[in-house]
């Protein structure tokens, strides 16, 4: 009924107030505001350090700063910071660095600078040590050489991940805030917004048009249609789907492109019930997927078979997932002793029903959708489904006071496939909420991890994809595509498929 009524309201043009009050946002060219779903403490991307959780993401996105390499519309990789590398050998990498780039602050970028802001990302975070296996650095004017303990097939990639913004770790991190070498630097950083000057130092061949740029944390999708629609942002990013239709015509623009980010949920296997293969397999062919993204997600999606999309050559096209069957649900759950003995509608054994505890977060406008569906559909077979739905997750998933979580995750941002199985599905990564644990995906990924060549890696690839998806470890529901809403006069401004690169130096308004 909210939805409704707020689209009713919208589409009458009678909504006054947003975010911020009525005003909207400023005629000056020269300040571009935007408002987005996607920069909060539920993200743990609050602040502009890479060297944090995920706050890289925040730091590339938005223009602070920038990767050795990065990724084209193709998802290829490509020098950015980086000028050349040389494989040296499968140990060892010597990366040949631009000359004339600096820092905001007008420090140079050299070798030594680059080594230690490496050497400070692999004592301080919690992901890129166990990818990137480096053991040495040294560096020689404008060259960088790596030496990891381990064959590292993908380290360029992993690189290229926002973890990876060459900043200047003299500089220090007060306030939340790094001095990196994009077209922006961050003024002011709270755990709702960021502000940001021009970089009036920017090395590249395009300078940075606009003077300010305030990005917004706006979390609640009304809010954020309200504002959109009341002329208080420039742009949206995250706007829920409902809502998009809202935006057609002169008034609006809109950029969209396909991504790797999944909806997605893990059985915790530490759940008794979920530790049968038939009541995970009974909850997978319940879920109407096609349901979920033609109606909850209004068509902006495509129906995912597991964590890649089609698209990339280890994708859907080259996986199978179980049917969606409701009467071949049932037939699983009655075979491992579930029936509705008392007639309540849900299915019990000795005297308990099948009752789990769904865990998700709402600052993905459309993760309690999915909830909601899977809620649903679920009732359907006879499993009562508790839903969770806040943003206060992180305690819930570290009690274990959960039986299923789900997520949105961009499950390829850096082009290789090595990155989901190692931050989400080996024993012991730091994303592996179901507690999976498989010898043969153990085994995949130590030969993946040895493995150079792009064909070789995708084939091994789609092994561990399948076998997630036989062994009903994790369901995926839909990929999702990125929508980024704007005034008519913004120019510059245009997804990208790796959900990186959002504010460049190319953005202005006409």
């Amino acid at each position: 009924m909210k939805k409704k009524l707020l689209a009713a309201i919208l589409t009458a043009g009678l909504l006054t107030v947003g975010c911020g009050g009525t005003q909207t946002a400023s005629d000056d060219k020269t300040t571009f505001t935007y408002g987005t779903v996607a920069y909060g403490v539920a993200m743990e991307n609050a602040g502009t350090n890479p060297h944090e959780s995920y706050s890289g993401w925040s730091t590339l996105r938005y223009g602070i700063g920038e990767t050795l390499f990065k990724f084209n519309e193709q998802m290829q990789l490509e020098p950015w910071l980086a000028e050349s590398f040389t494989q040296v050998d499968d140990y060892t990498i010597k990366i040949q660095l631009k000359d004339g780039v600096t820092f905001s602050n007008g420090k140079a970028v050299d070798g030594e600078a680059v080594k230690k802001c490496l050497e400070h990302l692999i004592a301080n975070h919690d992901r890129a040590p166990r990818d990137l296996k480096i053991s040495s650095i040294t560096a020689n004017g404008l060259s960088v050489t790596i030496t990891s303990a381990e064959k590292v097939p993908a380290l360029l990639n992993y690189l290229s991940d926002p973890y990876g913004c060459i900043i200047d770790v003299d500089a220090g991190f007060e306030n939340k805030i790094v001095v990196g070498t994009g077209p922006y630097a961050a003024e002011k950083v709270t755990d709702t917004q960021i502000d940001l000057v021009r970089n009036e130092n920017y090395w590249g061949a395009v300078k940075p048009k606009l003077e300010k740029i305030i990005v917004k944390s706006i979390t609640d999708g009304d809010t954020l249609t309200m504002a959109m629609q009341n002329g208080e942002l420039d742009a949206a990013q995250g706007l829920p789907y409902a809502s998009l239709k809202l935006f057609h015509g002169d008034k609006f623009k809109l950029s969209q492109v396909e991504t790797s980010r999944v909806y997605q949920f893990a059985f915790n296997f530490n759940t008794p019930a979920l530790q049968d293969l038939n009541v995970r397999r009974a909850i997978s062919m319940a879920i109407d997927k096609k349901g979920f993204t033609d109606v909850l997600l209004n068509g902006n999606g495509t129906p995912a078979v597991g964590p890649f999309p089609a698209n990339l050559p280890f994708g859907d096209k080259m996986v199978e997932a179980l049917p969606y069957d409701l009467e071949g649900a049932k037939s699983l759950l009655a075979e491992s002793g579930w029936a509705d003995s008392d007639g309540d509608g849900y299915v019990d054994k000795d005297g308990k029903n099948l009752e789990l505890n769904y865990l998700t977060y709402t600052s993905r406008q459309e993760l309690p959708l999915l909830a909601e569906a899977a809620q649903a559909n679920l009732k359907l077979i006879g499993v009562k489904l508790n839903v969770n739905a806040t943003d206060n997750y992180k305690n819930f998933l570290r009690d274990g006071n959960y039986d299923i979580f789900s997520k949105a995750i961009v499950t390829a941002p850096t082009g290789d496939p090595e990155y989901y199985f190692t931050s989400h599905i080996i024993p012991g990564a730091v994303d592996n909420a179901g507690n999976y644990d498989s010898a043969e995906i153990d085994r995949l990924e130590n030969e993946l991890h040895n493995t150079f060549g792009a064909e070789n890696r995708s084939a091994l690839a789609v092994q561990m994809s399948q076998q997630i998806l036989d062994d009903c470890a994790l369901f995926y529901a839909s990929h999702l595509k990125m929508s980024f809403v704007m005034k008519p006069n913004v120019e510059g401004f245009t997804a990208h498929p790796s959900d990186y690169y959002e504010i460049r130096p190319e953005l202005e308004k006409k």
